[in-house]
């Protein structure tokens, strides 16, 4: 663990799963991993750049949970807590489908400059996600010590962007594919991005 007690905040993203491969939206629609998802995850034991954590936070849904227990952050030294602010955007009805499909009856839609409510009556706002992200990071930023959180695509991005002080649309700009991990740290006394969308195979810092 570092000298600085100002935690530093370990984003992991949940492996592959089908509809991650194919471009669908996955909200809470509760997919499981792929073979493949399930060995990315497995390569990350060992891997992540803490080897201790005074609070790990896991998104319930079964794709995250499953890629946390694969990767290990069971072993950090404190319990994985299932928390629903950690869930990935509630996409409503555009759930299941790609952004090709909907622009067929929504020519030029796009995630994040409408959100699914440009479209529909139902799914979350972007700062309604970006909320959910400010209340993450709070929690992280009481602690004295490293955090992990294993989550989703859309909803740590958001969060990354929020932990540089951004509106959540500056997700938009951090790339984060499957099973992958990102830290945020700091830089003095100023929020940063230490490593980011970091592959499996790549030794930790």
């Amino acid at each position: 663990m570092p000298s600085d007690p100002r935690p530093r905040i370990v984003l992991l993203r949940h492996g592959e799963t089908e509809w991650s491969r194919t471009g669908r939206h996955t909200g809470r629609t509760d997919v499981p991993l792929t073979e493949a998802g399930e060995a990315a995850a497995a390569a990350l034991r060992g891997r992540l750049p803490v080897a201790r954590a005074a609070l790990v936070l896991s998104s319930p849904l079964r794709r995250a949970a499953d890629t946390g227990r694969l990767a290990g952050v069971d072993g950090l030294g404190v319990p994985v807590e299932m928390v629903d602010d950690l869930a990935e955007w509630d996409y409503g009805e555009v759930e299941g489908r790609t952004t090709a499909e909907i622009r067929e009856d929504h020519p030029g839609w796009d995630i994040w400059d409408a959100g699914p409510r440009a479209i529909a009556r139902s799914g979350e706002t972007l700062d309604e996600v970006g909320a959910r992200a400010d209340r993450v990071l709070a929690r992280c930023l009481a602690e004295d010590g490293d955090v992990v959180l294993v989550g989703h695509g859309h909803a740590l991005r958001i969060l990354g962007a929020r932990w540089l002080g951004l509106p959540p649309v500056a997700g938009r700009g951090l790339l984060l594919d499957a099973g992958r991990w990102s830290l945020l740290a700091w830089e003095r006394s100023a929020r940063a991005i230490a490593s980011w969308n970091v592959a499996p195979c790549r030794e930790t810092p």
